[in-house]
């Protein structure tokens, strides 16, 4: 029987997208600070876990959880859908991430070229080459300019060059929440809205707003457990997920030394996600 004071982590990030550790390193890890269930969920990308769940073999006291996360657009911004207990084989889901990776690799080249144009030192093949991966994210374009002097931090590079708004940022063409939802069903996985709120916002109004509209579709948790959530953050999700009905999630959305102060499980120190939420949701998964 699982130790009850057992944590988990059910988002985090690999070499497959724009992490720093390999899906065996990231099993390594986590047995190493005695997490009993990890999820890998790389950004638009089903390339690393294959790997993660052979390598899992070796680790009898972690439930290894394949999963995804998908980027969509939601009221003309991005938001992202994580698919736990995905089939990493299904091809309807592929298909669709096959899209989403050819419009961001698209994205990156206007992207490199908007930072060209701003002065920066930085091209098309050293992001590709830092990356590995077959799934290219913007934290691979700030660990670069950090690598090379021009910022501090990589939040700094977001601040200036790469968030909605700034100089340097490019939309690109991304699915519905509905089609990322129903496409991750149909692999047989649960479908969990990822870091619902922004900042220091508990913002209520919000949550309900679009759970209104994601529920009908097939949405089953919202992840309640976030490496920057405030405490009234969490709350906040919890009671609307309560009045939702559906199932709440956490993890720490770990991306090794491409994301700095975040750690496996930890989060920015405090998190603490109960193995109870694991079993909650594979027994959803398994309805």
């Amino acid at each position: 029987m699982q130790n009850k004071k057992a944590l988990i982590d059910l988002h985090m990030h690999s070499t497959a997208s724009d992490g720093s550790y390999s899906p065996s390193e990231l099993l390594k890890m986590a047995d190493s600070i005695g997490l009993s269930a990890i999820a890998l969920t790389d950004h638009d990308t089903l390339s690393g876990l294959p790997e993660f769940l052979k390598e899992s073999q070796k680790y009898p006291s972690i439930h290894a959880v394949p999963g995804i996360e998908v980027s969509v657009e939601y009221a003309g911004r991005e938001i992202h859908i994580l698919g736990l207990f995905v089939n990493p084989e299904d091809e309807p889901l592929e298909e669709m991430l096959f899209e989403i990776r050819k419009n961001r690799n698209a994205r990156n080249g206007l992207i490199v070229k908007k930072l060209q144009d701003m002065g920066y030192n930085i091209t098309l093949q050293e992001v590709l080459d830092m990356a590995g991966g077959e799934s290219v994210g913007r934290p691979i374009f700030a660990k670069i300019l950090v690598n090379k002097g021009y910022f501090k931090e990589p939040q700094d590079v977001f601040d200036h060059c790469l968030k909605r708004g700034a100089p340097a940022f490019c939309s690109r063409e991304l699915p519905s929440p509905r089609k990322a939802i129903e496409k991750i069903k149909e692999a047989g996985g649960i479908a969990v809205w990822a870091h619902p709120l922004h900042r220091t916002q508990a913002d209520r109004t919000y949550l309900r707003k679009v759970l209104r509209e994601m529920v009908p579709y097939g949405l089953d948790a919202v992840e309640a457990y976030y490496s920057s959530f405030t405490p009234a953050q969490s709350l906040a999700v919890k009671e609307v997920a309560d009045e939702f009905s559906i199932f709440i999630s956490g993890g720490s959305d770990f991306h090794g030394t491409n994301q700095i102060g975040v750690e496996m499980g930890k989060g920015r120190g405090g998190l603490q996600i109960p193995y109870s939420i694991y079993e909650n949701l594979l027994g959803l998964s398994q309805r």
